[in-house]
């Protein structure tokens, strides 16, 4: 009687530890998402992995075989997750699968790929291909621009020289290419400075002009090249404007230095009628009040002569005096060769009948 209780308890307590096994072993399995295989055998040496039908293999996760629990070869509780670090996969062999773990792909090897493929898809500018390709093409077309003669023809694609902008911008090289343009640019000027020292005095407010026109000439086109790099970098980030630093740099290494050495020849030469054109005059005093309003004080005078609103507003009892300014300047007309007009047909009493009239027109325009 009690032999038969215990082998009837023996039965139920495998047969309750098969079921718990079968469980186990099909939760396994469907964490992989694969048809379920068969049941395991009870002994203790697990069975070899049968090839399924198509000769195609299956991925099973090794399962750790505990040999000190209650019933040898039978797994303990559920199994260990999959290894991160491969994919197990099972090879076919002659009498039974052999298990190779494959590593996976290192971090560096896909960091590497991806830098590629985006390099590749958004044509990535590096600061090496700035230095080799991008600037060099600016830097050309600016030394053209800072040397070119006025009305003269560049064979220089602005097109091009704007979209070489625009990349570099882009690409955020903005800090880099605002720094070498304003060294290109120093550079330039310093040399122009130093050809001002070595010019003779009757020569040098003649060079003066030419160096001022060339450059203010050359802003009219190198501002309208880096106008994506003043809008978006420039203003946003420095809140400066490109054309007002490029006119501050003229102002420190050139206007500065000579215009203490300027403004008295300025000054003889005014005093000396056409000792220098009347275009070259105005272009030197309009392009240094542009530079420096400040320096107006230095010469009010002669400033006054080319821009506006310089000296306080006339008083009445000064018209005598400026009245006799302008018949001095008329005087000086004639005695170097500037006559009014031809007067060779006049008749005699034509001009007097000229005033005489113009006289009585004007009378009667003031009553």
């Amino acid at each position: 009687m009690e032999e038969s209780m215990e082998e009837e308890e023996g039965g139920s307590y495998e047969a309750m530890m098969d079921d718990q096994n079968h469980n186990n072993w099909e939760a396994a399995v469907d964490g992989f998402r694969q048809p379920p295989p068969p049941p395991p055998p009870r002994s203790s040496i697990p069975a070899p992995a049968r090839e399924p039908p198509g000769g195609q293999l299956l991925a099973v996760p090794a399962i750790s075989v505990d040999r000190k629990g209650p019933k040898e070869g039978l797994p303990m509780g559920p199994p260990p997750p999959p290894e991160a670090n491969g994919v197990i996969m099972m090879l076919k062999s002659c009498d039974a699968a052999v298990a190779k773990a494959v590593p996976a792909p290192t971090p560096s090897s896909t960091i590497n790929i991806n830098t590629s493929t985006s390099k590749f898809l958004m044509n990535v500018i590096t600061i090496e291909d700035y230095k080799s390709t991008y600037w060099p093409k600016l830097d050309g077309a600016i030394d053209q621009l800072l040397t070119q003669s006025p009305g003269d023809y560049i064979p220089i694609s602005y097109e091009q020289i704007y979209s070489c902008v625009y990349k570099c911008v882009c690409q955020q090289h903005s800090e880099q290419m605002y720094s070498d343009l304003i060294k290109k640019i120093t550079n330039h000027l310093e040399r122009v400075s130093k050809e001002l020292q070595a010019s003779p005095p009757d020569l040098y407010i003649e060079r003066f002009n030419i160096a001022l026109g060339q450059y203010m000439g050359a802003l009219q086109s190198i501002v309208p090249l880096f106008i994506y790099m003043n809008k978006f970098y420039i203003e946003t980030k420095l809140n400066r404007d490109l054309k007002d630093d490029l006119i501050k740099l003229f102002t420190e290494h050139v206007a500065e230095k000579h215009i203490y050495s300027l403004m008295p020849l300025l000054l003889e030469a005014q005093s000396t009628p056409f000792q220098v054109t009347p275009s070259t005059m105005a272009n030197i005093v309009k392009g240094l009040y542009t530079l420096r309003p400040e320096w107006v004080q230095m010469a009010p005078t002669l400033f006054s002569k080319f821009i506006p609103n310089i000296l306080p507003p006339a008083l009445e009892s000064e018209l005598p005096e400026y009245a006799a300014q302008d018949q001095k300047l008329q005087r000086e007309l004639i005695q170097n060769g500037f006559m009014r007009g031809d007067q060779s047909r006049k008749r005699a009493g034509d001009e007097l009948a000229y005033n005489s009239s113009s006289a009585c027109a004007g009378s009667r325009g003031y009553r």
